[in-house]
């Protein structure tokens, strides 16, 4: 498996720190040259999250994780863009393998922070998805994804507005993080 070189990596990640307008089109050639690199087909996806093509980030993220199984990170996020497409029973088995994480590793918490959202549980959603934010010092964006989670699952606790009699309470969720997007 040939990957991108440090130094392109480097480029790739202060483009996509600064919000540059390029960053996808340099994402893009570099999938181009070293189209086994899980990390760049993960990068890909996430931008592509992040402009609302779903499609083809759903096939970029699927891609770094058929490359790298074990690649923590990009199962996550496959999972989560999943969740938040209202493919829930398709997170839940995306995000197994996660349980093989030690227990309070952040993506752990987090997986399982959502597993009980998908359950309508809220309360311990909050709890599992805080446990996860406290533990989490390595990707600090998903910390913020989390946090709107939270706000959302406190403003749907019983003691918040009543949803929807059609609607559950975590489909309501889902559709507010969709149309607001993500940060991959």
């Amino acid at each position: 498996m040939s990957l991108c070189s440090d130094e392109e990596m480097e480029q790739l990640l202060s483009a996509m720190s600064a919000s540059a307008p390029d960053e996808l089109a340099l994402a893009e050639r570099l999938v181009e040259a070293y189209p086994e690199d899980p990390r760049l087909q993960f990068l890909r996806g996430s931008m592509l999250a992040g402009r609302a093509r779903p499609i083809e980030a759903h096939a970029a993220l699927s891609r770094a994780v058929q490359l790298a199984p074990d690649f923590a990170l990009a199962r996550f996020q496959l999972g989560f863009f999943e969740l938040t497409s209202g493919e829930a029973v398709r997170a839940l088995a995306t995000w197994e393998p996660l349980t093989e994480l030690p227990a309070d590793h952040y993506l752990a918490l987090f997986v399982t922070g959502l597993r009980y959202l998908v359950h309508d549980r809220f309360g311990e959603t909050v709890t599992a998805l805080e446990a996860g934010i406290a533990a989490n010092d390595e990707n600090l964006p998903l910390n913020r994804d989390m946090q709107l989670i939270i706000d959302q699952c406190r403003a749907l606790a019983p003691d918040g507005p009543p949803a929807e009699a059609e609607t559950s309470a975590t489909s309501f969720l889902l559709d507010q993080l969709g149309a607001r997007g993500t940060t991959h």
